[in-house]
C-alpha cells in the first residue's frame, strides 16, 4: 500500500474537519444542481442547521435522468428478485425513468403538488421504489411506513404527516402467510382524523383486495393512463420525506430528511464507504420501511449508477438458508448490506454452511452488517464462511447513513471485532460522562457528536423543531445524542455497546448488556443471545441471559446453561452477578432484527407493557415471558 493509499483516511477525515463547507462542496459538485447554493453550512438558525441553503435540484432527476442522459438508459437500475411469488424482473434506467414519470403524473392528476404528503404503505415491490421517486420527482413529502403495521399506528402516522393520497398494495408476503394491507389500511382510515382524498391500489393476484369507489385508484390502470411529467428543481433545504421512528406511540418521531443534504452525503457514501462503482450491483437486504430501504435500496445506488436488487424474501425460509447465497450469484452482487440478526439466522440454519458451498460467490467483494451490535462470534463466522471482508457499520434512522466504518473506498483498517472502526469523515464522534466531560480511552460513557451534524442527517421533527432540540441536542449542549452507550479505545477505535437504557445497574456497578452478549455469544451452541436487567431488591438489577441455540445442537438445556454462567463469570467478572439463562426458540424482534429487549425487561419486571407495532412475531413474546416465569420473573398473564 502506498502512503497515500495508507493516509487516505486521515487527509480525508482532517479535510472534513477543517474545511467542511470545502468538503461538502466538492461532493456535492458530483450531482446536478438546476441551482447552485448560495451558503454550504447555514447556520443562522443554530442549532437548525441547514446544508446547500439557496440551491435546487432534484434527486429524481440525479438518481434516474441524468444517468439515461449520460449513456446508461440500457443498464439495469432495480433487479426484482421475489422467492415468494416467484417473479424476477430487471429495470433498466430508461424504463425506469418512464414509469417513475408516469406514476408521476398519476399523482399530479390527483392533485398532489410540490410540499404535499404522500403516505406509502406496501411490501417489497418494484412499485413502492417508483412511488417514492414519483414522489421526489414532483417535490412531494413520501412517508414510507412498514408494510403491515397496526391500524392505530398507521392512523397515528396518517393523522400527523396528513397525506393527500396514500399508495398501498392489496397485500403483503411473508414467508408462509399473506398480510392483507388494505383492510389494515381500511381500518387506519376509520381511526384517524384526517383523511386522504384518495388511495392507490396495487393489486397482487395472490390476494386481491375490495376498493372503495369515489376514493380508491387500480396502480395499473391509472399508470397507464397517466401522462409523465418532468423532474421539478426544489429547494436543497426542502423535504424529501418523513420517516417515524420504529416503535413509536402517541405523537410519532417523524425523521425529517432533505433533498440536497441527503443525495450528496449518498452519492460520497456509495464510492468512499462501500466501495462502489457506477455499472456494479450494490444488495442491502432490508425493508423499505427503514432507513436502510431508503438510503441504501432505493436512494443511493442508483446516485451512484449502480444497479439495486429488491428482495422480497427471507435469510432463512424463503425456501432455506442459501437464499442470500443464490441471489448473489445469480445477480452478481459485488456488496451485500444487511443485519446482524440476518446472519446469526443464517448461522442457526446452517451453522456449518453447507448452503454456501452450493453457489459461486466469487463475485462477492465484501459484506457489510449494520442495523444492531455485530458480536464478535458472528464477526468470525461470517468471515470465515465468506473469505471476504466483513464490515461492521454503525448509523441510526436519524443519521441516515454511516457514522462509523471500516472503508472499501478509503484505507481499510484492522478489523476489531466488536467495533465498527473509525468516525466516517464528516462526523466528530465523542465519548461523555454524566457531567459533559471527555472520558478517558476504554472507558463507557455516552456516545454523541459534535454539532453541526454532515449532510444527510436528520434536519428536524416533522413540525416540532422544539421536540428535535429537547430530544436530541439539549443534554449535552453542541452535540447531538445518540442514545448509545459505548467507549472508544487508545486507536481511536469506537466501541458501541447498546442503547443507553440497556445499562444494567448491579449492585452499584454500571454494566453494559453488550459485554455479558458477548461472552454468550462466543459458546459454540450459540447462535443468538439478548440479555436483559430484571429488578432485585438487594442489587438494584440483575441480569437475565435469554439464548437461542444453533441447529442440531441437542445437549441438556441444564449444562449448556451452566456453561454460560461461569463463562461470564470468567469473561465479565464476578460483578456481573450472571446466574440465570433461559433457552428459547427465538428472540423477539422487530421487522428490521432489532432485539426488543425493553419488551422483555417490563415483562420481567411485571411491569405493564403494549404489543408493540413493528414487532415480527408477536406469539415471540409469550413464550418470553414463559421462559421469564421459568427463572421466577414476570407475572402470570
Amino acid at each position: 500500500m502506498s502512503t497515500n493509499e495508507s493516509n487516505a483516511y486521515e487527509l480525508t477525515y482532517q479535510r472534513a474537519l477543517e474545511d467542511p463547507e470545502g468538503f461538502w462542496a466538492d461532493a456535492a459538485d458530483a450531482l446536478h444542481w438546476d441551482a447552485r447554493w448560495e451558503r454550504v453550512l447555514d447556520a443562522r438558525n443554530a442549532p437548525l442547521y441547514r446544508w446547500f441553503t439557496g440551491g435546487q435540484l432534484n434527486i429524481c432527476y440525479n438518481a434516474i435522468d441524468r444517468h439515461v442522459e449520460t449513456g446508461r438508459g440500457d443498464q439495469a437500475a432495480v433487479i426484482y428478485d421475489s422467492p415468494v411469488t416467484g417473479i424476477k424482473r430487471t429495470i433498466t434506467y430508461r424504463e425506469l425513468q418512464d414509469e417513475v414519470a408516469r406514476f408521476a403524473g398519476v399523482l399530479t392528476s390527483l392533485g398532489v403538488t410540490k410540499g404535499d404528503r404522500v403516505i406509502i404503505y406496501m411490501p417489497m415491490t418494484p412499485e413502492t421504489l417508483i412511488g417514492m421517486y414519483a414522489c421526489a420527482r414532483i417535490g412531494a413529502v413520501h412517508s414510507v411506513v412498514f408494510g403491515g403495521f397496526a391500524p392505530n399506528e398507521l392512523a397515528v402516522r396518517i393523522d400527523d404527516a396528513q397525506p393527500k393520497v396514500v399508495l398501498t398494495a392489496s397485500c403483503g408476503i411473508e414467508v408462509q402467510r399473506i398480510v392483507p394491507y388494505k383492510p389494515l389500511l381500511d381500518q387506519a382510515l376509520a381511526l384517524a382524523t384526517h383523511q386522504p382524498a384518495h388511495c392507490v391500489v396495487l393489486q397482487r393476484p395472490v390476494h386481491p383486495c375490495e376498493r372503495t369507489s369515489g376514493r380508491d385508484l387500480d396502480w395499473h390502470a391509472a399508470h397507464v393512463a397517466a401522462s409523465p411529467v418532468p423532474c421539478v428543481p426544489v429547494d436543497a433545504t426542502d423535504p424529501l420525506y418523513i420517516l417515524y421512528t420504529s416503535g413509536t406511540t402517541g405523537m410519532p418521531k417523524g425523521v425529517v430528511r432533505d433533498h440536497g443534504g441527503h443525495a450528496v452525503a449518498l452519492r460520497w457514501s456509495m464510492e468512499h464507504v462501500y466501495g462502489l462503482q457506477p455499472g456494479e450491483v450494490f444488495w442491502a437486504a432490508s425493508d423499505f420501511g427503514w432507513a436502510v430501504g431508503h438510503s441504501y435500496i432505493v436512494y443511493g445506488p442508483l446516485l451512484a449508477g449502480c444497479t439495486t436488487v429488491v428482495h422480497e424474501g427471507k435469510p432463512v425460509g424463503t425456501p432455506d438458508a442459501g437464499e442470500f447465497w443464490r441471489v448473489i450469484q445469480e445477480h452478481q452482487v459485488r456488496v451485500l448490506f444487511t443485519a446482524p440478526t440476518a446472519f446469526r439466522a443464517i448461522k442457526r440454519e446452517d451453522p456449518n454452511g453447507a448452503h454456501y458451498t452450493r453457489y459461486d460467490t466469487s463475485c462477492l467483494r465484501a459484506l457489510f452488517l449494520a442495523g444492531e451490535r455485530l458480536d464478535p462470534d458472528t464477526y468470525h463466522w461470517a468471515r470465515a464462511l465468506i473469505g471476504k471482508p466483513v464490515i461492521d457499520h454503525w448509523w441510526q434512522t436519524e443519521t441516515g447513513w454511516p457514522v462509523a466504518s471500516n472503508f472499501l473506498g478509503l484505507t481499510s483498517f484492522p478489523v476489531k471485532p466488536g467495533s465498527p472502526t473509525k468516525p466516517v469523515p464528516g462526523y466528530v464522534v465523542e465519548v461523555l460522562d454524566d457531567e459533559g466531560q471527555t472520558v478517558a480511552p476504554n472507558k463507557e460513557g455516552a456516545v454523541v457528536m459534535i454539532l453541526p451534524l454532515p449532510p444527510g442527517s436528520l434536519t428536524t421533527l416533522w413540525r416540532n423543531d422544539a421536540r428535535y432540540i429537547d430530544t436530541y441536542l439539549t443534554r449535552y449542549p453542541g452535540y447531538y445524542l445518540t442514545g448509545d452507550g459505548g467507549y472508544i479505545d487508545e486507536d481511536g477505535y469506537l466501541f458501541i455497546m447498546g442503547r443507553v437504557d440497556d445499562i444494567i445497574i448491579v449492585a452499584g456497578h454500571n454494566l453494559s448488556t453488550g459485554s455479558i452478549e458477548q461472552a454468550l455469544a462466543s459458546h459454540p451452541d450459540v447462535a443468538e443471545c439478548a440479555v436483559i436487567g430484571v429488578r432485585d431488591a438487594l442489587k438494584t438489577q440483575l441480569p437475565v441471559g435469554l439464548v437461542v441455540l444453533k441447529a442440531g445442537v441437542t445437549r441438556a438445556h441444564a449444562d449448556i446453561a451452566a456453561e454460560l454462567v461461569q463463562k461470564v463469570r470468567s469473561e465479565v467478572g464476578p460483578v456481573a452477578n450472571f446466574r440465570q439463562v433461559a433457552v428459547v426458540a427465538r428472540l423477539p424482534k422487530t421487522r428490521s432484527g432489532k432485539v426488543l429487549r425493553k419488551t422483555m425487561r417490563l415483562i420481567a419486571d411485571g411491569d405493564d407493557w403494549t404489543m408493540p407495532a413493528t414487532i415480527d412475531e408477536p406469539a415471540t413474546l409469550e413464550e418470553i415471558a414463559e421462559a421469564l416465569r421459568g427463572l421466577g420473573h414476570a407475572r402470570r398473564s
